[in-house]
């Protein structure tokens, strides 16, 4: 029986197969390594007020920058003039991982760019 020997390609795509492996593993144990424990923080940024029909629609950006993932996290948006309340919106973003970026959208019925202040805040969250 004839022994059948490998040739330099399959040499060549089971190094480069052992190199990935190898770097793969090696991330996954830095990174469980280095994780912290900081909670959930959760930063909002608005991008600009845009007309559609009969609405306007103001894009939320939301930020975890902590160590922890959150869920079910529930945002606020508020257009303010002279001090009050002229109209609120609400949406939620079901899971937010750590040092991660969702985006999101709210729709209000009032122009946006007609008010003194568009306030945007974090209502709360779960760990899950």
């Amino acid at each position: 029986m004839k022994k059948l020997e490998k040739n330099w390609l399959e040499w060549i795509v089971f190094g480069i197969s052992l190199i990935l492996v190898l770097f793969t593993l090696g991330y996954i144990v830095y990174d469980g390594a280095t994780l912290g424990e900081t909670p959930p923080n959760i930063e909002l940024q608005l991008g600009q007020p845009q007309p559609q029909s009969d609405r306007f629609i103001v894009p939320v950006t939301a930020t975890n920058r902590g160590d922890e993932t959150a869920e079910t996290v529930q945002i606020e948006v508020t257009l303010n003039s002279d001090g009050r309340e002229e109209e609120t919106a609400e949406f939620e973003i079901a899971f937010l991982p750590r040092h991660s970026t969702r985006r999101g959208w709210v729709t209000f019925q009032t122009d946006p760019r007609t008010v003194e202040q568009i306030e945007a805040r974090v209502l709360g969250f779960e760990k899950p």
